[in-house]
């Protein structure tokens, strides 16, 4: 089971010219492992790009993405971690959702498949994370 942060989706969604082809082999390379997750954190973020509901959950289901609920280990681990980034300097402006996610991968052990690895590899060191090789 991989979980896939929003990046990627938006990146096969719209066809984006530098990323598609990148984010569309990693979710097929992750989609031999095992399930592919979402959660309802990136499920928000995802329906931002769709006019219709319908049309987001045929997305999902045609890239065989399923829902996977964070569960209240996960809520407090991120409230957590955001407190951590808080207190070392992290913007106010920042949102709390890239901490769901990191934290939902870290309390259920799952890789998580992202373009945007600094952060999750800074507050849930513990989780494997599938990105772009850093230049």
């Amino acid at each position: 089971m991989t979980l896939v942060d929003t990046s990627v989706l938006i990146d096969v969604a719209t066809d984006d010219p530098n990323w598609a082809d990148w984010s569309q082999q990693k979710l097929e390379l992750a989609a031999l492992r095992g399930p592919l997750l979402i959660n309802e954190i990136i499920y928000a973020e995802l329906s931002v790009g769709f006019d219709r509901i319908e049309e987001l959950n045929a997305f999902l289901a045609g890239a065989g993405i399923e829902m996977h609920y964070l569960p209240a280990p996960a809520l407090f681990l991120a409230g957590k971690a955001f407190t951590q980034y808080r207190r070392a300097g992290g913007a106010r402006s920042s949102i709390l959702a890239d901490f769901f996610v990191g934290a939902h991968a870290a309390t259920a052990q799952l890789p998580l498949l992202t373009r945007d690895a600094r952060k999750y590899q800074t507050y849930f060191s513990d989780i494997e994370v599938i990105a772009p090789a850093r230049d």
